[in-house]
């Protein structure tokens, strides 16, 4: 493996990891919670986040690529001048963006309560409304470092604005919940999901604070690399004319997810009432289990797809300003392969393992009510590979200057999954069960039109032994492997952690044992670990 390739599995492993310790805070985090707002609580906690994430994306997914697409691109030519220029431009747009967003959301949430049919999430759109001009804010110093290829900064922002959060959410949640109650058997949602949120905010401004310092001491840095003074300095119009040029399409991709999660916040317990005949508090309940347990857990492994993207951006950006097709094709391969040898026994680990990952974390108030998520994190389990695969090629294709391609491939599985959603969701039969199947549609129609423009633009040759089967192979190991453990041992918390780990080690060795996975892919692991042991010299 060349040390170029070295350097982006390096990025990709420490936001994958960085991530995926987050992942597994929030999912850990959701098990207080629910016992301080109840089901219906994180009903009505999560009918929140829809809204809060359209907006939030709305205002900042599009302008961090572009800050990062274009400083990579900057320095490669050795023009950190325009590599500042172009930040601090773009540093303003997004603190003026969330600033209005945050405005919209305090202003409106009325009407958005109403949207979502809840009015106790009056109080949570507000709570979390300072998030958004903080988050905007903080995206373009995070833009600024990815684009220097330094993904450690925004780890360590991740991990603070998640701890964060933990820390100060659950308290506000019980002081929120306790508002204008006097029976201790009951609980005011409305304000102790606002706690939660606020917390969330609070979260997110600690984070911030440490972007800044990290800027303030980095940024002498930037300024001492060396200036090709044969390039002028771009003007502020210019630069913004590229930089939106670049961020709309990939504003535009990514809001259709969070568009289409928003769709469903206000068609979901709505259609779950009005059409399939449930009462509202059984409505609040499915939508709760699929939208804060089940999703909870899904996200878990997906933060190894946003640290796939986020490293190929810049970094085949970079080679593509070098000229360097070589390089471009490598790094291609090595996300793809890394996204299927995350996401395909991610998928059916999940899937076989749900009731168990379950009821290790949380605790149900009827078999019912454990049998329908475990069925649910069953079905959805399996859009973690496609939605991977979907990340990682998004994240080559935005780096090849192709970003209107994912947009439109998205958009068309989004709007399949609207239209399932819509039709399945209203039929009692079918019920919440229409939610997962739209989303496994959606990827998959996504997915693969991604890969054959990935293949077209990158001039990458098709590999479906190394990408898929090999992978495939040892993930079929690993599903004997905990087969068999499963049917030999008796069922427990301990025994699932046993058989999590069980899995994860027979995965890496048929991985290893049919090449589809390397000792040269875990060289980034080994090399911080000789460096963190190194023992220190000292010069007589």
């Amino acid at each position: 493996m060349s040390e170029k390739q070295r350097s982006i599995v390096g990025g990709m492993t420490v936001l994958g990891i960085t991530g995926l310790i987050c992942k597994i805070v929030a999912v850990l985090y959701r098990i207080p919670l629910a016992w301080l707002i109840s089901e219906q609580g994180i009903g009505t906690f999560q009918l929140v986040f829809p809204t809060y994430n359209l907006l939030l994306t709305l205002s900042s997914a599009g302008l961090p690529v572009a800050i990062s697409r274009m400083v990579s691109y900057n320095l490669a030519q050795h023009d950190p001048r325009n590599a500042q220029r172009t930040f601090r431009m773009a540093l303003v747009a997004l603190t003026i963006l969330g600033a209005v967003g945050t405005l919209l959301m305090v202003v409106f949430n009325p009407a958005l309560s109403e949207r979502v049919g809840d009015p106790e999430t009056k109080m949570g759109f507000v709570a979390i409304a300072p998030a958004l001009v903080i988050v905007c804010t903080m995206s373009a110093f995070r833009g600024l470092m990815q684009g220097q290829q330094n993904m450690f900064p925004t780890a360590i922002s991740q991990l603070i604005e998640q701890v964060g959060k933990v820390i100060i959410s659950l308290p506000l949640a019980y002081l929120g919940s306790r508002v204008g109650v006097t029976d201790t058997t009951k609980i005011n949602i409305g304000y102790a999901a606002a706690g939660a949120l606020l917390g969330n905010s609070i979260g997110e401004a600690l984070a911030l604070f440490y972007m800044i310092v990290v800027h303030r001491k980095n940024r002498p840095v930037l300024l001492r690399r060396p200036q090709n003074e044969d390039i002028p300095p771009i003007s502020r119009k210019a630069l913004m004319a590229r930089l939106f040029s670049m961020a709309i399409p990939i504003t535009l991709a990514a809001c259709i997810v969070p568009l289409s999660a928003f769709i469903d916040s206000g068609m979901v317990v709505n259609n779950l009432m009005h059409s399939a005949g449930f009462l509202q508090e059984e409505a609040r309940a499915m939508y709760g289990r699929y939208s804060g347990y089940v999703i909870n857990y899904i996200n878990v492994p997906t933060a190894f797809a946003q640290a796939i993207s986020m490293s190929l951006v810049p970094a085949i950006s970079a080679a593509v300003a070098r000229g360097d097709w070589k390089t471009v094709r490598t790094q291609s391969h090595t996300g793809m392969r890394m996204a299927f040898l995350i996401g395909l026994p991610s998928s059916v680990g999940m899937s076989m393992l749900s009731r168990e990952l379950l009821t290790f974390m949380y605790r149900f108030q009827s078999p019912e009510a454990l049998n329908q998520t475990a069925e649910l994190l069953s079905m959805s389990s399996f859009t973690i590979v496609l939605f991977t695969v979907v990340q990682a090629t998004s994240g080559i294709l935005q780096g090849l200057r192709k970003q209107r391609i994912p947009m439109y491939t998205l958009l068309l599985g989004v709007a399949l999954k609207i239209i399932m959603n819509y039709n399945l969701i209203g039929i009692r039969e079918i019920n919440i069960y229409g939610a997962p199947l739209g989303s496994l549609v959606c990827y998959l129609v996504s997915m693969l039109p991604n890969l054959y423009y990935v293949h077209k633009y990158a001039r990458l040759p098709y590999d479906l032994m190394g990408l898929f089967i090999k992978p495939a192979l040892a993930t079929a190991g690993m599903c004997g492997v905990i087969w068999l453990l499963r049917a030999a041992l008796p069922s427990s918390r301990v025994m699932t952690v046993l058989l999590v780990l069980a899995g994860i080690v027979a995965f890496a060795g048929f991985a290893l044992l049919t090449r589809a996975m390397t000792m040269d892919d875990l060289k980034p692991f080994t090399r911080r670990l000789r460096r963190r042991h190194a023992p220190v010299r000292h010069d007589d």
